[in-house]
């Protein structure tokens, strides 16, 4: 499985896992300016920004320990764009994390959902 092949599944087992716990799909993978949102998802009138970190077996750690400070400053920003192009620009977006660990041979995956990490 490529890299592109292993986010495309973190990113479907993840908008998965936010429906299933109500939240609604607003975009997926939305581009402006040379940055990319994974997710953006709604639930109760709160808009929230998702980070999807995807890893397979022989990574080097594991999903969450490849979100980055710079990763998470371009989330912040990205969500601030959106919100402002939506005339919102006052509100405080929460940004989340979704990390997806793939285990070899078909034994398994852990999700991990982080909410509001910065």
């Amino acid at each position: 499985m490529s890299n592109a092949d292993l986010g495309r599944l973190g990113e479907d087992l993840a908008l998965v896992f936010l429906q299933s716990c109500g939240y609604t799909c607003l975009a997926r993978r939305w581009r402006r300016g040379g940055g990319e949102v994974d997710l953006v998802v709604a639930r109760s009138g709160l808009v929230v920004f998702v980070e999807v970190k995807s890893r397979g077996p022989g990574s080097l750690g594991t999903a969450v320990q490849a979100v980055s400070p710079a990763q998470l400053r371009r989330l912040r920003a990205m969500a601030r764009r959106w919100c402002w192009e939506r005339g919102t620009a006052g509100a405080s977006p929460r940004l989340d994390v979704v990390a997806v660990d793939l285990s070899g041979e078909g034994r398994g995956l852990v999700l991990r959902h982080f909410p509001g990490v910065a």
